[in-house]
């Protein structure tokens, strides 16, 4: 059993089932026996998500949430930590004035999905919404910002919903690339992008070579972590990224929080540095957060002058042996749906989504009905004046 789990700024909740508890905590206040207790739950949980895990929400917390607004939602059946998401009250929904409760988040953080250990999905969603349910100022529903849809811990959600006959609504369906294979590099390269296209790469890699010496290098020795990461940020920043002021190094929060969560993950054996040299000059570079047995492609970064030769995508090709060599089963792309690069090199797909559960107690249920027929209203006159068809979503259930 995890000892000493109640810490400065909680507040606890017991469950109606015994030895259930939710206590949300304080995340400039949380005990050395919380912390190893949640890094066994981020090596455990049934859907891996590196961006909750202690290494990563810790510093995004501390250098992102300029409001202190988030807490951490913890969920403990029997003194164990079973369940854990990070949350905050939302005054707005979008545009509209419509306060609520979400999954805590930031523009680097790629998934939203809770870690839960495996079996207790149910037990956690359970003690969430109630305790949601208790609080008049949790707002009117809960929101999820990209959640995974096709795993065991939304299929929980939607169940325990449907039983509660809560309202839960898909809002926004995305899928975006992923690479899940027992094929080793070359053998999936060669089944997943069409010849021609290989020829073209080939020749591009042939040519890039006239230039100089190339070498695809992983991890930081000898020049060290912190020259790696430094160089990685000058890279980002010399480039488009740095031009529209989305480079790392272009916030004080942003930069912080890469250098710090880099550095624990690399302390815990979860970074993964990757980098095309030419004559020793990175043209393209690569940081992931290994998550086993799954994987983040957290940022990539290349040379724009050399553009022409498409090193990123020369890297991304070298990478590809990345789940045998490190014993993993997937790898998350992060990236947005329909990239045109990472999309034509990885062939399998992850389903991530926004989703809306409705809250019990003080008219919520009605409420929330109503919102949702608002916001149904909405999609139809945007997709009209797009001239696109009405989106429809996999998930409704509003009737409470």
């Amino acid at each position: 059993m995890d000892q000493g789990l109640v810490t400065a700024g909680s507040i606890t909740v017991t469950a109606a089932d015994v030895g259930m508890r939710l206590s949300r905590f304080d995340p400039a206040a949380l005990d050395a026996a919380f912390v190893n207790a949640w890094h066994r739950l981020a090596d455990t949980a049934s859907e891996p998500n590196f961006f909750h895990a202690p290494e990563f929400l810790v510093p995004a917390i501390r250098h992102c949430d300029t409001l202190r607004r988030a807490e951490i939602a913890a969920v403990h059946i029997d003194d164990q930590l079973c369940g854990l998401m990070p949350i905050a009250r939302e005054t707005h929904y979008g545009r509209w004035p419509v306060p609520h409760s979400q999954n805590w988040r930031h523009p680097n953080c790629f998934l939203g999905t809770p870690l839960v250990r495996p079996g207790h999905e149910t037990a956690f969603w359970q003690a969430l919404l109630g305790d949601l349910d208790r609080r008049s100022n949790a707002g009117l529903f809960l929101h999820l910002h990209g959640i995974a849809t096709d795993g065991p811990v939304f299929a929980a959600l939607e169940q325990l919903c449907a039983r509660q006959q809560r309202g839960c609504a898909i809002v926004l369906a995305e899928e975006r690339a992923m690479l899940a294979t027992d094929l080793d590099g070359p053998a999936y390269y060669e089944q997943v992008v069409r010849k021609k296209k290989r020829k073209e790469l080939a020749r591009l890699r042939n040519r890039l070579a006239e230039l100089g010496s190339i070498e695809t290098i992983e991890g930081c020795e000898p020049a060290g972590l912190d020259a790696w990461l430094a160089e990685f940020m000058a890279l980002e920043q010399s480039g488009w990224k740095g031009r529209n002021g989305s480079a790392l190094t272009d916030m004080t929060e942003t930069r912080a929080l890469f250098l710090e969560a880099s550095h624990a993950a690399h302390a815990s054996g979860r970074l993964h540095l990757i980098a095309m040299r030419l004559d020793g000059h990175a043209i393209a570079m690569l940081v992931n957060f290994l998550s086993p047995p799954g994987g983040f492609s957290f940022k990539t970064a290349f040379a724009e002058e050399y553009a022409r030769f498409s090193p990123g995508v020369l890297l991304q090709i070298d990478n590809l042996d990345i789940l045998k060599h490190h014993g993993l089963a997937w790898m998350d792309s992060c990236a947005a749906e329909g990239h045109p690069m990472i999309d034509s090199l990885w062939a399998e797909r992850r389903h991530v989504a926004r989703v809306s559960v409705a809250l019990k107690g003080y008219g919520r249920p009605a409420l929330f009905g109503l919102f949702r027929q608002g916001e149904r209203m909405m999609d139809r006159r945007r997709a009209a004046a797009a001239g696109a068809p009405a989106p429809s979503h996999s998930v409704e259930n509003d009737d409470d």
